[in-house]
């Protein structure tokens, strides 16, 4: 934009290259004249001193008598010196000019005072305060000529520019006015102009000053009508300068009269607003009480011109260049105000966004800096509201280090240089409110680093995003009226542990590729309902710029990603599920972040929500930034997200990702590349003390979720309670439940081997159970073990077709049987053959009526609904699997025959007897020990059922025990075992 000339004053209406302002007409001085019903007494008495004043004004001292006097002689001066100027008016002019000026105890009056000059090294003018006693004030070099009713200082003026401003003076009993004192080579005001003002039932105005160009004056001209005068005290204030070889006008000020000051913005604060650095913006735009009214201060880059609108009252600012608008208007108080702001086509009246008060208050600033702020989403970010009666956009942000913010968007065109943030304290918080901002607008916060460089940052509490690859933050607010309050209050009634827990892991955008959040909330809960799960497990939701991460790498930790929908559409899937009976759970991860140089990585120009140390801050695994656990406002702005999951979207439970790579100083790193702790130990200190905050939180605030850790170590008490300390010193980790990882790889490991060399790996089935007990258990077949060449499930499996399909059904059988819930990743219920990609998803072709081997597909999927189905209705299955009086051994150590037996009991002691044969043959009156209270056994499920696609080598008649002790029990029965098959047996 071409910069404006520089303004010689703060007149809304003049320009830098006006000499002349326009006069006042006769008739407009008349009908003055008749308002001010002097008496002829009073005008007598002032016509003697006119030319006699006048003289003394053209020699450059002015001798002041009496205040009446004095008031009329300096009208008729400055009359006179416009006359100069203007021959034709003549001394008409000059008499109504007086006549129309002169004070009038008892009407409101029109008063002008000239702006006094200061000299060149003086920077500001003191102003005497009200009923002062009658002390001599000196500025510089002054000479003092006294009066009875009042005092005059004069000072040398050697300035450079001059500029008469429009001015009322209120009534006083004492004061002290400055003058000053100028060679008297010609008349002091010979350019001066007195302005024109119009005014309408005011009492009083106060001046106000302004730069002009060398050898020229410019007056400000507004309307102003019903505005009272406002007094304030006045502080020091720079002056306008005055043409060289020239003296202005003597200023004559009654008594307890204010000197008004410049409203425009000063050039420190002009350069730091222009740079975007300015940490209290608010303090110098907007309006603000000054000597001699209010000063409105507007930064508006590209407007042509700005206007203050409040009811009646309407006044054009001064153009001071480069967007800058200011003027200062003679009123007690700042009013309530709009602007009407002039671009070039258009014309665009809305809230000065300076004006308003901040919406975060103490309480929220201190909590976040103590990192305490457990609903930090309501605090940071963008939200809609009403400020001050006024709509709007409140944004705030977290950036210590930066040196100014801006907020920019598709509502300023991209361009934040009228939108500077306040810094708010100590909090490193930053905030403004922009009115008539609303919802769906496109939003970035650009910062400036400590080097003064700049950076465009998304929102990291940004609740909704644009569609990747695009990075901009959406401004949105959520008005969904949810339907699962049953659900709700229903799942708080058993804690996870004791409860039926059966999970099916699913990636949402490629489950169905294509469907949306309300597509798929028409499509998943009917399937999952009808297969029996008892939950999802969404694979991360959260925004993140690269679908190859399968969502692991999160950039908008807040917002639900929106490839699929809007956050309101998730809300939406989420109450579906929840109204077909479905709990809903979700992987999170705040372990780490990527580099991407838009999101958080040195967000503001340095670590800050990264540890500050590379060695700490870089993950090595996988290239991207573990967060700072140890700094208040980063582990706060992880434990409000979990929360906000669980609580605005009506999440039942997080898994988080990777806890080992948080809890380990040493995870993936060789010796030097990392730093014990203070105790000399590897273990992240404040990576425990987060997981501990975050799930004492989660757990206080909403009642019914869980929390499950991915964690692959032997770390102790991980599901332990966090006021519990364990042989290790530390409490709990705090969490519901553990994948456990060793059972996964133990047993895929055993299944993968040929039958025949199954008996060598026999204790990769068995060691579970030693430490069964030791946590609460997740048995996970994820996503993770189907993916990056580790083969889909079923074909882990050895041997052909039929071989590789029973020995899935065996597997989950066993599965389910074992102590601990259970998880199974999309795709695997129906025994897919290839490996899952996010590209295309599960192949449900295989499922299709027309493809030749459907049957054998769909019967593995027939198994995991039957299983689900008995699972869910048989609490020995369920409600012990934490407690070892759940499980008893029938026989571990049949490693020759590949067979495992064990019981499950529920807390009444009724049990369910499970049996699986992993060896491919069929294995007749195969004798197991059994209690005896038991009469007689009957099979509930079997793996090799024809319907499956099994052999049907079943036991259909209920079985009873025979006298004959076996396996260390008083009893026992004949069955026969299929092959590659797990029975479940319970009582007849």
């Amino acid at each position: 934009m071409t910069p404006r000339p520089e303004s010689s004053g703060s007149r809304p209406k003049g320009t830098a290259g006006e000499k002349i302002p326009e006069q006042p007409t006769a008739a407009q001085q008349k009908s003055a004249a008749k308002k001010t019903a002097l008496p002829k007494q009073a005008a007598a008495k002032k016509a003697a001193p006119v030319k006699a004043t006048a003289k003394k004004a053209a020699a450059g001292k002015t001798t002041v008598g009496k205040t009446v006097a004095k008031k009329a002689a300096t009208k008729k001066a400055a009359a006179k010196n416009t006359a100069v100027e203007q021959p034709a008016a003549g001394t008409a002019t000059a008499k109504k000019a007086a006549a129309k000026k002169t004070a009038v105890k008892k009407t409101a009056a029109k008063k002008a005072t000239t702006v006094k000059a200061t000299a060149a090294k003086t920077t500001a003018v003191k102003a005497a305060a009200a009923k002062s006693t009658a002390a001599d004030t000196v500025a510089g070099k002054a000479a003092t000529a006294k009066s009875p009713a009042a005092k005059t200082t004069a000072k040398k003026a050697p300035a450079k520019k001059a500029t008469t401003t429009k001015t009322t003076t209120t009534k006083t009993t004492a004061a002290k006015t400055t003058a000053a004192k100028a060679p008297a080579k010609k008349a002091a005001a010979k350019k001066a102009t007195p302005a024109k003002s119009a005014v309408a039932k005011t009492p009083a105005r106060t001046a106000t000053a302004g730069k002009a160009p060398a050898g020229k004056a410019v007056a400000k001209k507004s309307a102003v009508k019903k505005a009272p005068a406002r007094k304030t005290p006045a502080p020091k204030a720079p002056a306008p300068k005055a043409p060289a070889g020239k003296a202005a006008s003597a200023q004559v000020v009654p008594p307890e009269t204010e000197v008004a000051v410049s409203p425009a913005v000063d050039a420190v604060d002009r350069e730091r607003l222009l740079a975007g650095t300015h940490h209290a913006p608010h303090s110098v735009l907007g309006a603000h009480p000054v000597p001699g009214g209010i000063a409105f201060r507007a930064f508006r880059p590209y407007a042509l011109s700005v206007t203050v609108v409040s009811g009646e009252l309407r006044a054009e600012l001064h153009d001071d260049g480069e967007g800058f608008f200011s003027g200062l208007l003679p009123l007690r108080e700042v009013p309530a105000y709009r602007l009407v702001v002039e671009y070039e086509g258009t014309v665009l009246e809305t809230e000065d966004a300076y004006r308003f008060l901040p919406t975060l208050g103490d309480l929220d600033l201190h909590l976040i800096g103590e990192g305490r702020h457990e609903e930090l989403w309501t605090a940071l970010g963008a939200h809609p509201m009403t400020h001050e009666g006024v709509t709007g956009t409140r944004f705030a942000v977290w950036a210590p280090n930066a040196r100014g913010v801006r907020v920019t968007g598709t509502f300023n065109f991209w361009d934040g240089t009228g939108h500077i943030m306040r810094s708010l304290g100590s909090s490193g918080v930053w905030e403004l409110f922009l009115p008539d901002v609303g919802e769906g607008e496109l939003y970035k916060f650009e910062i400036t680093r400590p080097d003064g460089s700049k950076t465009l940052r998304a929102d990291p509490l940004a609740r909704r995003t644009e569609v990747p690859p695009a990075t901009s933050s959406v401004i949105t607010s959520s008005e969904y009226e949810w339907g699962d309050a049953e659900w709700l209050a229903r799942r708080a009634e058993a804690p996870a542990h004791e409860a039926p827990f059966s999970v099916y892991e699913i990636h949402l955008p490629s489950w169905r590729p294509g469907l949306t959040y309300r597509r798929l909330a028409e499509q998943l809960p009917g399937y999952v309902k009808n297969l029996g799960f008892t939950h999802v497990e969404l694979m991360p939701v959260a925004e993140h710029p690269f679908g190859g991460s399968w969502g692991y790498q999160v950039t908008g930790f807040y917002a639900p990603t929106a490839r699929l929908g809007t956050p309101d559409d998730f809300r939406y899937l989420v109450d579906k599920l929840h109204q077909a009976g479905i709990g809903v759970l979700m992987d999170w991860v705040p372990a780490h972040f990527p580099r991407d140089d838009w999101a958080l990585a040195e967000f503001d120009g340095k670590p800050l929500y990264e540890h500050e140390d590379p060695l700490r801050a870089a993950h090595p695994d996988w290239g991207t930034l573990e967060f700072d656990f140890g700094r208040n406002e980063v582990r706060n702005f992880l434990v409000a997200n979990a929360a906000y999951w669980c609580e605005e979207f009506h999440i039942d439970g997080l898994r988080v990702d990777a806890v080992a790579s948080m809890l380990y100083l040493d995870y993936s790193r060789e010796p030097g590349q990392w730093t014990p702790n203070e105790h000399g130990g590897r273990e992240n200190l404040d990576a425990v003390a987060f997981l501990q905050e975050m799930n004492a939180t989660v757990y206080r605030r909403v009642p019914g979720v869980v929390t499950i850790a991915e964690e692959s170590t032997a770390w102790d008490g991980v599901t332990r309670a966090t006021h519990h300390k364990g042989p290790s010193g530390f409490g709990g980790l705090g969490f519901g439940l553990k994948w456990n990882m060793g059972w996964m790889h133990d047993s895929l490991q055993y299944m993968s081997h040929e039958p025949v060399h199954r008996k060598y790996h026999h204790g990769e089935m068995t060691f579970s159970m030693v430490y069964a007990y030791s946590e609460n258990y997740v048995l996970p077949i994820s996503h993770d073990e189907v993916v990056h060449g580790k083969r889909s499930l079923v074909s882990k499996m050895p041997g052909d077709w039929w071989q590789q399909r029973a020995g899935v059904r065996s597997y989950l059988g066993f599965m389910w049987a074992h102590p601990g819930k259970q998880l199974l990743f999309m795709g695997q219920e129906f025994a897919q053959g290839a490996e899952w990609s996010e590209a295309h998803g599960p192949d449900w072709w295989l499922l299709d009526p027309g493809y030749g081997a459907e049957a054998d597909h769909r019967g593995v999927r027939d198994l995991v609904r039957d299983l689900n189905t008995v699972y869910r209705a048989t609490p020995a299955l369920w409600r012990l699997d934490t407690d070892p009086a759940g499980f008893e051994w029938i026989v571990g150590d049949a490693a020759d025959d590949n067979v495992l037996a064990f019981l499950r009991l529920d807390p009444e002691g009724v049990p369910v007897l499970a049996v699986s044969n992993f060896a491919p043959v069929t294995r007749q009156d195969y004798r197991l020990g059994v209690p005896d209270d038991v009469p007689a056994w009957h099979e509930a499920l079997n793996t090799d059922a024809a319907r499956y696609g099994g052999s049907d080598v079943t036991n259909p008649d209920p079985v009873k025990p025979e006298p004959q002790s076996w396996h260390g029990r008083p009893a026992s029965i004949r069955l026969t075992l299929p092959p590659l098959a797990t029975v479940w047996l319970r009582p007849a």
